[in-house]
């Protein structure tokens, strides 16, 4: 049995025991040697002669799938799934896990961490401090102020849940609301225009799809109080970069953080010369803990796909 891993973080050195479990189960273990996400070419050249591949943050093309002759699963070391062509491994019968939770609570505090940062302009005080400066800013208290969630499921309750600790108003837009929830814990359910026109934090918590491309755009950012503080740990797609360096120049945003880019990693982009950005190489789940959970569901879901067993994360 020959297995493909290319999360960085689960390299052949790592000590977690749920990759020793998969080099106890695997004949051959294929790593990524890059340090990031392999481009097509290097994937379809990783997977030659691979049975299972436990994916990082590649993205799974339909090209690399039908050329992977011989793959009878793939394990997302994640929740997201926007990164694999899912419609052409239903159609090659390539069945797809993920591990939905495992990260919640990692993700959660660090997009919690990146709203703290740029209410209180760390980043600029931290680099004035250290190059002999003496600044002195007037920030932002997060107490009585109100939390936009958009996409109120595990990740976002972790960051509602923090907010409580703040005594923030917590609103949220997600299409597949559970209102119970929202009730039993003091949110206001709202719709997505209703949201980024009352907030004075959002917080994006969202998958990638056709639907939610780009969903904050040029209009969206109108429709926002000036000095916003936005906050993206989900997927890069969802913001348009080029609206954010404009609502940035104007005010309108008054800080943004980004564990997620349109290109990863990104080239070049024109918010990394704004004091209000922070900028993190999509790191919202690399914890201890979360890799130690996410690891253990990934293998666990490979092992059973690929041995028959019923698998409980399989995405539909």
């Amino acid at each position: 049995m020959k297995i493909l891993v290319t999360p960085t973080s689960l390299g052949p050195e790592s000590g977690l025991e749920a990759m020793k479990r998969l080099r106890e189960f695997a004949d051959e273990i294929v790593y990524n040697e890059k340090g990031r996400p392999l481009t097509e070419e290097q994937l379809i050249k990783a997977l030659e002669g691979c049975d299972g591949y436990l994916a990082g943050l590649d993205q799974v093309s339909g090209r690399v799938l039908r050329e992977a002759k011989g793959l009878k699963a793939v394990s997302r070391y994640g929740a997201g799934c926007d990164r694999v062509d899912l419609e052409t491994a239903r159609e090659l019968g390539i069945p797809v896990a993920n591990t939905p939770g495992a990260n919640a609570e990692a993700v959660g505090e660090l997009a919690f961490a990146m709203m703290l940062a740029l209410a209180r302009e760390l980043p600029r005080l931290d680099a004035s401090t250290k190059k002999g400066g003496w600044l002195r800013s007037m920030g932002t208290e997060l107490s009585g102020k109100t939390l936009g969630i958009v996409g109120l499921g595990a990740i976002g309750r972790v960051v509602a849940r923090c907010a409580s600790g703040f005594q923030m108003r917590v609103i949220a837009y997600d299409p597949f609301i559970n209102a119970d929830y929202c009730r039993e814990h003091g949110i206001e359910a709202l719709s997505f225009e209703e949201l980024i026109s009352q907030a004075d934090f959002i917080s994006l918590h969202l998958p990638l799809t056709e639907e939610t491309r780009h969903l904050v755009d040029r209009r969206a950012f109108e429709q926002m109080k000036d000095g916003v503080i936005l906050i993206n740990a989900s997927r890069g797609g969802i913001v348009d970069e080029k609206a954010a360096r404009a609502a940035l120049d104007t005010g309108r945003l008054g800080g943004l953080g980004l564990d997620a880019f349109e290109e990863e990693p990104p080239a070049g982009s024109p918010l990394f010369d704004c004091e209000n950005v922070i900028a993190t190489p999509h790191t919202g789940a690399h914890t201890r803990e979360a890799a130690g959970k996410m690891a253990q569901m990934a293998v666990e879901n490979l092992i059973q796909m690929l041995t028959g067993e019923a698998c409980p994360h399989l995405v539909r």
